[in-house]
C-alpha cells in the first residue's frame, strides 16, 4: 500500500491530508448534530407546555438545562416573551442566526477541502505527464512503455486521489 502511494508522487501527502482533514471535519459535525438533535428533541413542546400554564420559571430552568441551540433560542424568547410580537419575533430571528452561526462552524474548511483536493489531483496528472514527457525527450523519441509507466502511474494516481 505504502508502494502504491508512494509512486503517486509528492501530491500525494498534501492529497491524504485534505482527507484526514475532512474526515475529521466530518465525523465531528455528525456527532456534534446528532448529541445536538438528543438535546432539544421535543424541547418547544415542553416549554410551550409550561409557559401556557404560568410556570415560566420551571420553563427556564428547562432551557437552561438543554444546552442545545433550540435552547439558547427559546431561553432568548422567554425573556422578552411579554414585549410586542414584533419584538418577540426579532429576538427569535436575530437568536437563530446567530445559533446557525454556531452549527455551520468547519462547514466552510469542508467545502475548501473539497474544492483543493481535485486541483491538487489535476496537478499532479499535469506533473505525471510533464514527467512522462521529459523521459521522452531524454531518450530521443526511442521509448518503451515500462520507462514511461513512472510518470503515468503518478499521474492517474493524483487523478484518482484528488476525485476520492
Amino acid at each position: 500500500m505504502l508502494d502504491f502511494l508512494y509512486k503517486g508522487g509528492v501530491l500525494v501527502i498534501p492529497i491524504l491530508l485534505c482527507s484526514v482533514f475532512a474526515l475529521a471535519i466530518f465525523l465531528e459535525r455528525l456527532i456534534r448534530f446528532i448529541r445536538l438533535r438528543k438535546q432539544g428533541r421535543g424541547l418547544a413542546e415542553k416549554v410551550a407546555a409550561f409557559v401556557k400554564n404560568g410556570d415560566d420559571e420551571q420553563a427556564r430552568d428547562l432551557v437552561d438545562a438543554s444546552d442545545s441551540p433550540m435552547g439558547n433560542v427559546l431561553a432568548q424568547a422567554l425573556e422578552v416573551k411579554d414585549q410586542s410580537q414584533e419584538t418577540l419575533e426579532a429576538i427569535i430571528v436575530h437568536a437563530t442566526e446567530e445559533e446557525v452561526r454556531g452549527l455551520s462552524r468547519y462547514l466552510q474548511a469542508l467545502a475548501t477541502i473539497g474544492n483543493i483536493a481535485p486541483l491538487l489531483g489535476l496537478f499532479g496528472t499535469v506533473v505525471g505527464m510533464i514527467k512522462a514527457f521529459m523521459v521522452i525527450q531524454e531518450m530521443g523519441g526511442k521509448v518503451n512503455a515500462a520507462v514511461l509507466a513512472g510518470g503515468i502511474w503518478e499521474a492517474m494516481l493524483t487523478t484518482a486521489l484528488g476525485l476520492a
